[in-house]
């Protein structure tokens, strides 16, 4: 069992801040001779990683109670090559709303002065320059306002802390119709239902798409239940229709994805009321640690009340008749889960919660940021599997999942031709066509292809768009080809475009993410995970061991030994000698809740998971070190 560690005594004077551009500056360029006097949280992110996205909503609260001493600084970091791109990080800071300073890194020149190796790390810095903690991945919030509040104490007494406003300076707004809409509904009286994320709120539209009807929600992000009007979402995405037998049984027509609430909303669209259907408005965290007990804990499988079941991130949805359920996208733990709207109870269909791209059973299948979903004329369903940039099937009734176009976590490219050469960059929508081929919104490439299952091929059907998200497939009439719906995402509006006779086929080549490698040797490897509870939390032991590591490798053949799940934070895996380079994945949990250590956790305490998940570039070269040392979270 990992044990808490003190800070470190030594002192580490920060590097500089180095990026293409400053952001939310007015204009002015900073250094951190500009910054001394605050305490400043470095948030490395980037915008496609859900888990830098639930980072973004807990800093939310953090930089409003600590305005005047804190400073954070998003260091945006791509992973892909279309993140890289000056327009594209525009879109995202403005999406995403993101009310702090951003340092654009594209090069990541910041990210390897401060070791980075994973979205999202923390690195806090004291008012007078030095590093003083760094941590990996998400649910750190407890822990940052602890030290915060430790810093705010210290450098007040020493006279080192500055008081008053920070250098954020907040853009113009924007006035549009749409803003950032994700995705599209077809109701059956064949107006069109518009989740407009941006706009924290749902348009109907009549059934050309061209004028609003009304809007569900009034548009200012919130959690709220209520009327037409009053209502509240935050960035609401999938959308789905039940079947009229079940809205008879339920009372609402539509149920919502409203992802950044971690929730399912039912919509009555006769009343325009809204009501919470899933979810309890807080994220579950990856393993379920803090809302599932008992078994459900053991097992990480959950069954039962969805009002009871904390969510994370549904993304998007889909109605399924052979089991009676709506299929929930839950893109922030990569899984797919399974909404019974008449029981009212909800399950994890398919998934470990472990990010990747594995094949099998609902019990073994890895996914990475499930974001797009459409039935099959079969009655399996299409998947977008955007940070695997994969198209995939799933079986509903067993969960069950074939990718059919997709290579891993960090191969993406635009390249089409056969599925096995063919590569997406990052789709967040799927629709069957008419011939039972599938339009896929590959998003980062701002196209649409077509995966023809019959030929086991991709193509394209248009370029040249700005972020597409979704896709509504329009019938043809008489003898005409179907046209297509698209929310183009970044241009804040629906476009229409037609299905060519002949499509495209393009080679942009195959990609796949570049990050200067960890060198490390070829004999047996000592990985350890290094963590810190924060003050006022205790490792929740009550049922065994709180942590849990996990080790694969791309190939799979770089281990030999080693490899899989078990608790602890410490493995020894063996290398192939023959093998000079690779990926080592790593995802590790560790679960706590407020108490003393020593002591009881009290009945009703609260619980926090600690979860994040590496993916390594390593060279084995002779020499090299024969450990790989991370910190889940570093004091």
């Amino acid at each position: 069992m990992t044990e808490p560690t003190v800070r470190n005594s030594v002192k580490i004077r920060a590097p500089e801040l180095v990026g293409r551009r400053w952001m939310n500056t007015g204009g002015k360029d900073l250094t951190l001779a500009d910054l001394r006097g605050k305490v400043v949280l470095l948030d490395f992110w980037t915008f496609c990683c859900i888990n830098c996205l639930h980072v973004l909503d807990e800093l939310r609260p953090i930089e409003e109670k600590y305005a005047d001493e804190l400073v954070i600084i998003g260091v945006h970091s791509p992973k892909f090559e279309f993140e890289r791109t000056v327009e594209a990080v525009d879109k995202a800071v403005e999406r995403y709303q993101v009310e702090h300073i951003v340092l654009d890194d594209p090069d990541l020149v910041t990210w390897q002065a401060y070791t980075a190796r994973a979205w999202p790390t923390l690195v806090v810095i004291d008012p007078e320059g030095y590093v003083v903690a760094s941590m990996s991945g998400e649910g750190h919030s407890a822990g940052l306002g602890a030290l915060i509040e430790e810093l705010i104490d210290e450098h007040s007494a020493k006279g080192t802390l500055h008081s008053g406003d920070g250098p954020y300076v907040p853009p113009e707004p924007v006035e549009t119709e749409l803003f950032f809409p994700g995705k599209l509904l077809r109701l059956s009286n064949d107006n069109i239902l518009v989740a407009d994320s941006g706009h924290h709120s749902i348009v109907e539209y009549d059934a050309a798409g061209s004028t609003v009807l009304r809007r569900i929600g009034s548009g200012e992000r919130g959690f709220e239940d209520g009327s037409l009007s009053t209502a509240r979402f935050a960035e609401p995405g999938g959308l789905v229709e039940l079947p009229l037998d079940v809205v008879e049984q339920v009372g609402y027509h539509v149920v919502a994805a409203d992802t950044v609430n971690h929730a399912l909303r039912g919509i009555n669209l006769e009343t325009g009321d809204v009501t919470t259907v899933a979810g309890t408005g807080e994220q579950h965290m990856v393993g379920a640690i803090d809302n599932i007990v008992g078994e459900h804990r053991q097992t990480g499988r959950y069954d039962g009340p969805a009002r009871a079941v904390k969510l994370s991130s549904p993304w998007d949805l889909e109605y399924s008749a052979q089991t009676g359920e709506v299929i929930v996208a839950m893109a922030g733990n990569h899984t797919i889960w399974a909404f019974n709207p008449v029981a009212g109870t909800i399950r994890l269909l398919s998934g470990t919660m472990n990010e990747g791209l594995v094949d099998g059973d609902g019990e073994t299948a890895w996914y990475a940021q499930t974001s797009g979903l459409d039935s099959a004329s079969d009655g399996g369903i299409w998947i977008a599997d955007a940070e695997t940039s994969a198209v995939r099937k799933l079986d509903p009734r067993t969960g069950t999942v074939e990718t059919l176009v997709g290579e891993g976590l960090y191969d993406f490219g635009f390249r089409d031709g056969s599925a096995e050469e063919a590569r997406f960059q990052h789709p967040l929508g799927v629709a069957e066509l008419p011939d039972g081929s599938v339009a896929v919104a590959d998003t980062y490439n701002g196209a649409i292809r077509r995966f023809d299952p019959g030929t086991s091929s991709v193509s394209t059907l248009a370029r040249g768009l700005n972020e597409p998200s979704d896709i509504l497939v329009v019938a043809p009439v008489g003898g005409d080809a179907p046209h297509l719906l698209i929310a183009e995402s970044g241009a804040h509006q629906l476009t229409r475009v037609s299905v060519p006779k002949e499509a495209q086929q393009v080679d942009e080549g195959a990609l796949t993410s570049s990050r200067p490698p960890t060198e490390i040797g070829s004999g047996p490897i000592e990985v350890s995970v290094a963590f810190t509870v924060p003050p006022g939390q205790k490792l929740d032991d009550r049922w065994g061991d709180p942590t849990y590591l996990q080790v694969s490798s791309t190939p799979p053949e770089l281990i030999t030994s080693g490899d899989g799940g078990a608790e602890g934070m410490n493995r020894t895996i063996e290398l192939d000698p023959s093998i000079d380079e690779g990926v080592l994945h790593v995802t590790v949990r560790a679960a706590a809740c407020d108490g003393e250590p020593g002591g009881e956790i009290p009945l009703h305490a609260a619980c926090h998971l600690y979860q994040q998940d590496w993916g390594i570039p390593v060279s084995i070269v002779d020499g090299g070190e024969n450990a790989l040392n991370l910190d889940l979270r570093g004091v």
